[in-house]
């Protein structure tokens, strides 16, 4: 069986595109990462989160994360990605993530198991289904006060926690 480097590659991007996105609060970008009919399941030791549609994900999403008391770090790795036919693929990644929400006095850092499927939508590879179950997940009280020296969503949201 021949593997099909190219959709691979595009696929990969696409991944390492949405965490991008995800983390710079690029709510456009994001968007564009994903098929208008998109489904998530996340399951973590503190929480379980699911929602259809591009849209409302988006909206989601940035509802909870996209304010000056939160700072989040997502990073995927080791991608196993297999391609069906020009037009769908699945992928797993392994999640590493990281974050302080001021605003309920918590950190969150953990590892995952994501399971994606993509489907080909005029001719760019798409998210269409996400989903992840935790590895691990600890859930802390912020221990003191953190020395933040620089704040992405501090600065485009207000100032810094």
């Amino acid at each position: 069986m021949a593997l099909r480097l190219e959709d691979i590659e595009l696929i990969k991007q696409l991944k390492h595109r949405y965490m991008r996105c995800l983390d710079t609060a690029d709510t456009a970008g994001l968007r564009k990462c994903l098929a208008d009919d998109v489904s998530i399941n996340y399951v973590g030791g503190s929480y379980h989160i699911q929602a259809k549609g591009a849209d409302e994900i988006v909206s989601m999403l940035a509802g909870g994360m996209y304010n000056d008391k939160y700072i989040g770090v997502h990073t995927v790795h080791h991608p196993e990605i297999t391609v069906h036919d020009d037009n769908t693929a699945d992928g797993i990644w392994y999640l590493v993530d990281f974050a302080i929400n001021f605003a309920i006095g918590k950190t969150t850092e953990g590892s995952a198991i994501y399971k994606d499927k993509y489907v080909k939508k005029n001719g760019a590879w798409l998210i269409q289904h996400s989903e992840y179950s935790r590895i691990y997940e600890r859930f802390e009280d912020i221990q003191g006060k953190p020395n933040i020296t620089s704040h992405l969503y501090g600065k485009l949201f207000g100032k810094p926690a």
